[in-house]
């Protein structure tokens, strides 16, 4: 257990719409991520991926409700946190920001437009620290961290409408890391960002694992050229569930799911000499999840599809030193 700092169990949650029914959205995802590791999270839109960040946190609001499995935390002291066995006052004051901190793919959801970033900072900390901080203060124990991200202190003073896209992305960052949380949880943060920006995001995130001021790192995108730039293991998300888990240069260069190597075959060329590569969709389209279907979720657009795919859902095996769930390498066909 030493070696990792987060461990997810068969955990499932799902949304409950008197509109659309339930929305089987994370449906058993199990995984764990190693000390001082990036890992990418990667998948089609509407596959989970936002879903099980917010899950990661252990905090469910409607219409999304938590089905079950743990989520581990492991402390630097060794100590065991399963978040999900925790009461609300608990994580709130020993989990949420010192353990482990979200960024929202909208950092406008994270701030509160009516609150100065002086004010949402000093409530945040209130919150996690039980101590009340005047502005003046929190100008004097935040200041050097925000302009380590490029902000100046002036900006503590400023409401979220009065920063650019960028800058309100580096204040939700700074806020987020200040208590230097073992796990950093971001979820498409580079998605309305331009391409200057999205280069100083990834450099910023590159600079604050290196100094240890965040140990790991779980970077959710559709992109992975970009995942590639940051990331040592990428984890493949598909009609909510993981279906493989490899190195980042696997994924790239030899993807064992065929939704992993579809996803590849997707992409314009990485490398200079395959700029001739012809580049490949993936047919059909991902399954309702209200209604999933029986088997491999993802047998109707595969084309190595067998009789065993349509029926019986796939294990997770280990394949060489990493994982997969594919009738292609089990032992059952």
């Amino acid at each position: 257990m030493s070696e990792y700092s987060l461990i997810v169990q068969d955990l499932k949650g799902r949304y409950y719409s008197a509109v659309f029914g339930v929305v089987y959205a994370v449906d058993g995802v199990s995984f764990s991520v190693k000390k001082r590791e990036i890992l990418g999270l990667a998948g089609e839109s509407g596959c989970g991926k936002s879903t099980l960040l917010r899950l990661l946190t252990g905090v469910a609001e409607p219409p999304l409700r938590y089905e079950g499995g743990n989520v581990i935390i492991i402390g630097n002291d060794g100590r065991e946190y399963n978040i999900w066995q925790m009461s609300g006052e608990e994580l709130r004051r020993e989990v949420l920001g010192k353990l482990i901190s979200y960024i929202p793919q909208s950092v406008f959801d994270a701030l509160d437009p009516t609150q100065r970033i002086r004010d949402f900072m000093a409530m945040t900390l209130e919150e996690r620290t039980g101590v009340k901080y005047s502005g003046e203060e929190i100008r004097k124990i935040v200041g050097e961290h925000f302009e380590r991200l490029g902000l100046s202190i002036d900006v503590l003073d400023r409401y979220p409408h009065e920063l650019s896209g960028g800058m309100r992305q580096r204040a939700v960052i700074a806020i987020s890391t200040y208590l230097k949380p073992i796990v950093l949880l971001l979820d498409e943060p580079t998605s309305a960002l331009d391409v200057s920006s999205q280069k100083r995001l990834i450099e910023l995130l590159i600079s604050f694992h290196k100094d240890r001021i965040i140990d790991t790192i779980i970077f959710a995108s559709h992109d992975i050229t970009l995942l590639r730039q940051l990331c040592q293991r990428i984890a493949i998300m598909y009609a909510g569930k993981i279906v493989e888990i490899a190195n980042t240069e696997d994924i790239i260069y030899d993807p064992l799911h065929p939704y992993t190597r579809g996803l590849i075959e997707s992409l314009l060329p990485l490398e200079e000499t395959i700029k001739k590569k012809k580049i490949f969709g993936i047919p059909g389209a991902p399954p309702i999840l209200t209604a999933p279907p029986a088997g491999c979720r993802f047998h109707s657009r595969c084309g190595q599809k067998m009789d065993i795919c349509k029926i019986k859902e796939p294990p997770f095996i280990e394949q060489d030193g990493r994982f997969v769930s594919c009738w292609l390498y089990g032992e059952e066909r």
